[in-house]
């Protein structure tokens, strides 16, 4: 990762940690939306950021987020140095394999 696109993800994070820590999951989830999706073509990013959505899953009491983190955990192992769907935000809202719009804001550190 180049340091600008480090500080972005970095900054995302941030804010997703401390809204999780102030039981706001939901603006905690958008967060960790746009780390993954600038984090995803690096396996330790990739996987952190999926790793954090499976801590909103059992605090949201989802099963569905909880199975599909875990899931997701595994192919960012394996595949974020060989493919992912460019775009994509992660959650179990979305199919895994679905490339999806870069919010124009991300698009630049993705260049």
């Amino acid at each position: 990762m180049n340091h600008k696109l480090t500080l972005a993800f970095q900054q995302e994070m941030a804010a997703a940690k401390e809204l999780y820590d102030n039981a706001q999951y939901s603006k905690s989830f958008y967060h960790l939306e746009r780390a993954h999706i600038l984090g995803q073509s690096f396996i330790i990013p990739h996987t952190q950021s999926h790793w954090w959505m499976l801590k909103l899953g059992f605090k949201r009491y989802s099963v569905r987020e909880v199975l599909g983190q875990i899931a997701r955990i595994f192919a960012s192992v394996i595949f974020s140095r060989i493919w992912v769907p460019k775009g994509n935000t992660g959650g179990t809202n979305v199919s895994p394999i679905k490339p999806m719009p870069i919010p124009a804001d991300l698009a630049e550190y993705l260049k």
